[in-house]
């Protein structure tokens, strides 16, 4: 074998960066950082390595934060500031209390609506098991606060030790509203409560608008209808409102980033004038995938990757190796074998959809395969890593 035969396929790090603030120059601080780090740690760039940087970051530098205040009125603008039914949040004091104190303060009465036994991305309310023992169907019934309790009594968070149900109660009478808790899972339910309504589910928000406005729904808004645009001279995001938004202070949330292709851009263009390698550059919040002991999936923001360069647009189009070793090449080994593997990569050609050689290799967007990647790698606490390189992602067995 060659000494210059590459030992190592992808490699993810974490680049440490300074506190980033509003007004920040992003991009020069973000390519610096990069630069920074490959030429004191000794590692070369190379074209098509992958430069990430956090959601959180890019909103801080864009100031794109609003208030509970701000968030009020808004609530209030579009959805009369009466009763209003809140249905599908998820159970998060990051993710959506915050967004809950708003949007109380905005009206007189919230009737929340919690889906069960767990919210969207898996945040369990009651274990299947109690949901069994008790003879529901969480499909079809519909449950009081009383019916709840009686049935299934107080369920703390697995994780977190909250139990949501009160923790969401309070929140609402402490922002002035009178508040009532239901469960159910069809959208439908809430109508018998309110008709103007406010959705708080993430994935699956258009689909709940279309059943809420087909049943008769005066007023349906979504999260994401909420602060898209300033209010009293907030922050705001036109596509995604407060979806993706999570806790800045007691006060105040900072919303996901807006308009940041330009600054994916000229990270690329300042690393390329630097170093003549043409990288690609995303910003991304949330990975998908699924945590197996509490069963929830972390994609609360709308999307993985809000902004991306074009090389990172399209899915893998690959082989998988082992069953090439096993089927097409079960007679071969040591160099034979991997000179006939190598050949078949080389090969490869058009969309491997439905052949067999690519069965499992399960081709996700590129987008959202190396944003888990990087949520993963730069943690959510104190790494003090918002950016990260991804090298070597796009090679495969012949490099």
């Amino acid at each position: 074998m060659s000494e210059n035969t590459r030992r190592v396929g992808t490699v993810s790090r974490g680049i440490r960066c300074p506190i980033i603030r509003e007004g920040d120059d992003l991009a020069t601080i973000v390519a610096q950082s990069v630069l920074e780090a490959s030429e004191i740690e000794g590692f070369p760039l190379r074209d098509r390595d992958v430069i990430a940087m956090t959601e959180s970051i890019v909103a801080r530098a864009q100031g794109n934060y609003a208030t509970v205040d701000d968030i009020a009125a808004d609530v209030r603008n579009k959805l009369g500031g009466g009763t209003v039914g809140v249905l599908f949040p998820i159970l998060s004091r990051n993710r959506f209390a915050i967004c809950l104190r708003g949007i109380a303060k905005g009206a007189k009465k919230v009737v929340l609506m919690l889906s069960y036994p767990s919210d969207e991305v898996g945040n369990e309310l009651v274990s299947l098991d109690k949901i069994d023992a008790a003879g529901i169907n969480p499909y079809s019934d519909v449950l009081t606060l009383k019916e709840y309790r009686d049935l299934f009594g107080v369920n703390q968070h697995e994780f977190t030790g909250v139990d949501y149900v009160d923790y969401y109660a309070d929140l609402i009478r402490q922002s002035g509203a009178e508040a009532e808790i239901i469960f159910a899972n069809r959208p439908q339910a809430i109508l018998k409560y309110a008709d103007h309504i406010l959705t708080c589910d993430i994935h699956t928000r258009a689909r709940t608008k279309r059943i809420l406005t087909a049943g008769g729904a005066k007023v349906v808004c979504g999260l994401d209808d909420i602060l898209t645009a300033p209010v009293n001279g907030s922050g705001y995001n036109k596509k995604y409102g407060l979806l993706g938004s999570n806790k800045s202070t007691e006060d105040k949330v900072k919303l996901f980033p807006r308009e940041c292709r330009q600054l994916v851009l000229d990270v690329q263009a300042q690393v390329l004038a630097a170093t003549g390698k043409t990288v690609e550059v995303m910003v991304y919040g949330d990975g998908a995938f699924k945590d197996p002991k509490g069963k929830i999936w972390e994609l609360a923001d709308p999307v993985v990757s809000p902004a991306y360069t074009d090389g990172l647009i399209g899915t893998p189009n690959e082989l998988k190796l082992k069953y090439l070793a096993d089927n097409d090449y079960k007679d071969l080994s040591g160099d034979a074998l991997k000179q006939a593997i190598s050949e078949s990569i080389r090969r490869k050609e058009g969309d491997l959809v439905g052949n067999m050689a690519s069965q499992g290799t399960t081709p996700r967007q590129y987008t959202d395969l190396i944003g888990s990647l990087c949520d993963l790698t730069s943690g959510s606490g104190d790494k003090g890593t918002p950016v990260v390189l991804v090298q070597g992602y796009f090679d495969n067995f012949t490099n």
